[in-house]
């Protein structure tokens, strides 16, 4: 894993928000977006819910067929989102201890990616940065390692920088706006440094 630079002023970034929640507007994501304001306003922001872009079950062919189709649908759509962009945000609220399913069955595509003719998947992700915002219900931010650990050794592993994890407190709609700490840190999160996990709990 390589070591993070905090974004600089004249970079050009561009950040893809991956909305991995079964609930819209839920406490995960406006903590996301609370963050996501205070990026520099020319750093072009696209946000992807993943419930408005299911994806079939993932088939594992790489030891039979040995190299996957190129992708079409929303399958297409995200594989793009995905490497267009520099910088990667997952919002995805805790799920028994873990990711949610859509957010798992998107990781699980990325297998596939790499072995799509012509892709280039891995050379492409290397050198991007993968952040996560997480709310969970349990005031124990430890009940969040699961999630964390998939992000940080999934961004190992494709060499990609690991900008850490926003965390909140939350379970009712809106509960997180009442997590000050998490709201203060949200400000400055895509600014901090690497492998420093923001616990705000």
């Amino acid at each position: 894993m390589t070591e993070h630079t905090p974004p600089q002023s004249a970079e050009m970034r561009h950040f893809t928000f991956v909305l991995a929640s079964a609930r819209r507007d839920g406490n995960t994501e406006v903590l996301t977006r609370i963050a996501a304001a205070r990026l520099p306003p020319r750093w072009p922001q696209r946000w992807l819910r993943l419930m408005d872009l299911p994806l079939a079950p993932f088939e594992d062919i790489r030891h039979s067929v040995g190299v996957y189709p190129d992708p079409t649908g929303h399958e297409r759509l995200l594989l793009d989102a995905t490497l267009d962009a520099t910088d990667l945000v997952f919002a995805a609220p805790l799920y028994w201890y873990s990711l949610p399913a859509s957010a798992k069955l998107y990781l699980d595509y990325w297998s596939g990616w790499l072995r799509v003719p012509g892709a280039q998947f891995r050379a492409r992700m290397t050198g991007k940065t993968l952040w996560g915002v997480c709310v969970l219900s349990d005031e124990d931010p430890g009940r969040a390692d699961p999630l964390i650990g998939t992000l940080a050794i999934t961004a190992e592993y494709l060499e990609m920088e690991f900008g850490g994890v926003l965390l909140g407190y939350g379970s009712k709609p809106g509960d997180i706006l009442s997590d000050r700490q998490a709201l203060e840190r949200a400000g400055g999160f895509f600014a901090s440094p690497a492998s420093h996990l923001v616990t705000a709990i």
